[in-house]
């Protein structure tokens, strides 16, 4: 058993492995336990002032930032991109995912390391519990900690990704419905900003991404931004050509002096055609893969029904068949 053991622990990959967990373990518990900054007296006392006289002030401001964020702040540079062109794309998918956090970049790459990290930690677990054999491959014997790994690593990514296109989607498929709820409440005398206030609250039910697009409107509308750029934000937060070409219309009603109903009226009819467009050109495919599935799981039992017996027959006669003269 101690050969076994020490010829395990001096095979190199065995110790190539020991040595990359022992530099992530320390970079996991500087990362985890961080140096507690020591707090300042005259900050404390200032803090407790403020309260005293306006209760609810830094309410937010304390209740945003958990610890584990306040630890992932001093590691800043080491989880986010450094480009802000790059900074601002990651933000953006994070954002079409749903996650609208002001450390939703950080948060996603920390638990990408930290996943990865474990996976690897399971796959040394694994070698340490079943080691390879005498003669076994360094590549083989690095299978069982790439796999996990890779896993954990890439696991986040597809997660965010799934939700983007499902969110996406939602948004695509109500996107319709809603053009057709601000005609109704515009027509009926609403405002814009009351008609886009009443589709994102009858939009809850069947599509809530849509809905929760609609209420930052409503909510940054209120705080006093600009309603088109608003909704030009919009539109870049969705990634839906529809949804920016719905803002150029918006533009172009505003600019010119049309009425945004007669707008609305016309391009929501758009929506609609482009809505039956979009069936029938499901439709028109699938008859194509009802065939090919009729085909795949049909004749093949057909031919064994019709030509098995002939088949059978066949061979039954040439095994009892006398061929010698």
């Amino acid at each position: 058993m101690l050969d076994s053991v020490t010829a395990l622990f001096s095979s190199p990959p065995v110790m190539i492995a020991l040595i990359a967990a022992l530099g992530i373990t320390l970079v996991l518990f500087i990362l985890m336990g961080g140096s507690k900054e020591i707090a300042d007296p005259l900050k404390k006392l200032r803090a407790e002032s403020r309260d005293l006289h306006h209760p609810g002030l830094e309410l937010g401001k304390h209740n945003d930032a958990t610890p584990l964020a306040k630890r992932l702040e001093k590691f800043k540079s080491f989880l986010e991109p450094t480009d802000s062109s790059e900074m601002d794309e990651a933000r953006l998918h994070m954002i079409q995912a749903g996650y609208h956090g002001r450390s939703a970049v950080r948060d996603f790459h920390a638990i990408k390391f930290i996943l990865g990290v474990s996976g690897l930690l399971l796959g040394l677990a694994y070698i340490l519990l079943f080691p390879p054999s005498e003669g076994t491959s360094m590549l083989f014997t690095a299978v069982p900690v790439l796999i996990p790994t890779v896993i954990g690593y890439y696991l986040p990514i597809y997660w965010v990704s799934k939700r983007r296109a499902e969110r996406q989607k939602q948004i695509t498929g109500g996107f319709p419905d809603s053009l057709d709820m601000l005609l109704i409440c515009t027509e009926a005398g609403q405002s814009m900003d009351q008609s886009i206030n009443r589709v994102a609250r009858e939009l809850k039910a069947g599509y809530p991404a849509l809905a929760e697009e609609f209420e930052t409107v409503s909510h940054q509308t209120k705080a006093g931004k600009d309603r088109l750029v608003v909704l030009k934000e919009m539109g870049e937060r969705c990634g839906n050509a529809d949804i920016r070409s719905f803002v150029t219309v918006l533009i172009q009603s505003a600019t010119y002096g049309t009425s945004v109903a007669e707008a609305l009226r016309v391009y929501a009819a758009e929506m609609r055609d482009k809505r039956v467009m979009l069936a029938e050109e499901k439709a028109n495919v699938l008859p194509t893969k009802l065939t090919l599935g009729t085909m795949l799981f049909t004749v093949p039992p057909l031919l064994i029904i019709l030509i098995g017996p002939s088949v059978h027959g066949v061979i039954t006669m040439l095994a009892t068949a006398d061929f010698s003269l």
